[in-house]
């Protein structure tokens, strides 16, 4: 091996100034010295070739260990043989980016911002006070809301309720247990007005949907009936005073269960096209009266044009925090075709409010009496009380 690199080194003539020739002391040292330094410089190149090609790692004890770069060198391969190198995707756009758009730039802490324990901000100290107004694209709360207790009003909620009337699909026998469940919502789509928590005031345009579906539990929970809505509101609110004009659509449709099971009874296929006009007054902060008149352009399955909402509702206008508050509210509907007859409905229980919106969720017990709300059974009467949830966004 020694041999081996000896050769190998490129031929380098060393000039070595060496005492008198008469001194051979001297010349014995000199010869010493070279043949040392020799020795040294080819034990560090045998050493380095050792360990570039060092196939293990051993460590003598009181040794340090050999860093590991030096350990084992990349083997050669034939080319083809590693899999393929996977390039990085770029941090920079390569081609037009059609979505990068400018954007509205968000405050920090806008002032509906509060710290527990420290109380409302601002915003919930006076309720209607007059605020900037601004064009919004879907603000997260409403200038008009849902009537609480109003039994076709578009929102998520579900009841089950014992009901004493008679059932239309086995005339002499009761409803008995039922499920009432309304899956939609509410929302602001376009505004120009004022942005606090509660209560904005302005112009708006709102969009309303749902699907009013009753299951019967006693029959395998079997699909009854389902009421389909849809409706765009337009609306102007200021101080306490909201009003709207407002379209809807809806349509009733027997469920195929209850078809199937059932064929001897005529379905009833009841719709209404409607231009309404309500208005709703805050006579305090927690007590809101409200009224509405509709007129159907389209009618069918015994609907007639006319159609009157009215009511009242008591609930914490302000953040309930984790404890919550109690409500109570009740609605009448009037319709022509039942000669003014209609249904009165009330709940009451415990609600929660957001702190950052006007998002409310409830928990109660409700009480209706008169006309079917379900629009397949236009004619039916119920007389029924149950438990329920609710929730409005």
């Amino acid at each position: 091996m020694v041999f081996m690199l000896v050769t190998a080194l490129p031929t380098t003539r060393v000039s070595v100034s060496l005492p008198s020739c008469g001194d051979a002391a001297g010349r014995r040292s000199s010869v010493l010295l070279v043949t040392v330094a020799l020795a040294l410089f080819m034990g560090g190149m045998v050493a380095a070739a050792e360990l570039t090609w060092t196939a293990e790692r051993v460590d003598s004890p009181g040794s340090y260990p050999i860093p590991t770069p030096l350990q084992e060198s990349a083997p050669i391969t034939e080319p083809g043989s590693l899999p393929p190198l996977q390039a990085l995707p770029p941090t920079q756009p390569r081609g037009p980016v059609v979505l990068d758009m400018p954007y509205e730039a968000a405050p920090c802490c806008p002032d509906e911002c509060t710290v527990p324990g420290g109380g409302f901000p601002e915003g919930f100290d006076d309720l209607w006070a007059a605020r900037p107004w601004f064009w919004q694209i879907m603000p997260s709360n409403l200038i008009y809301t849902s009537y609480l207790a109003g039994p076709k009003e578009s929102r998520i909620g579900t009841s089950v309720y014992r009901d004493t009337g008679n059932d239309p699909l086995n005339p002499g026998t009761p409803n008995g247990t039922m499920w009432d469940t309304t899956l939609g919502g509410r929302a602001s789509i376009l505004r120009f007005g004022s942005d606090p928590v509660l209560h904005p005031q302005g112009f708006e345009v709102q969009i309303e949907g749902a699907a009013f579906v009753r299951l019967d539990p006693q029959e395998d929970r079997d699909l009854r009936s389902a009421d389909y809505r849809f409706g765009i509101p337009l609306v102007y609110g200021i101080g306490r005073w909201q009003t709207k004009l407002a379209y809807y659509h809806n349509s009733a449709h027997l469920g195929d269960e209850a078809m199937l099971k059932h064929p001897d009874y005529e379905r009833v296929n009841y719709v209404r096209d409607c231009i309404v006009w309500g208005n709703s007054y805050y006579l305090f902060d927690w007590l809101r009266l409200y009224g509405e008149v509709g007129y159907a352009f389209f009618n069918a399955g015994g609907s007639e044009p006319w159609e009157f909402q009215y009511g009242t509702e008591l609930i914490q206008a302000r953040p309930t925090g984790i404890h919550g508050a109690p409500f109570f509210a009740i609605n009448g509907i009037s319709r022509q075709e039942l000669d003014w007859g209609g249904n009165v409905c009330v709940q009451t229980g415990w609600a929660w409010r957001g702190r950052r919106s006007e998002k409310l969720f409830r928990i109660g017990f409700e009480y209706l009496y008169g006309s079917d709300p379900q629009f397949e059974f236009p004619f039916a009467n119920q007389n029924r009380y149950g438990v329920g949830m609710w929730y409005d966004f």
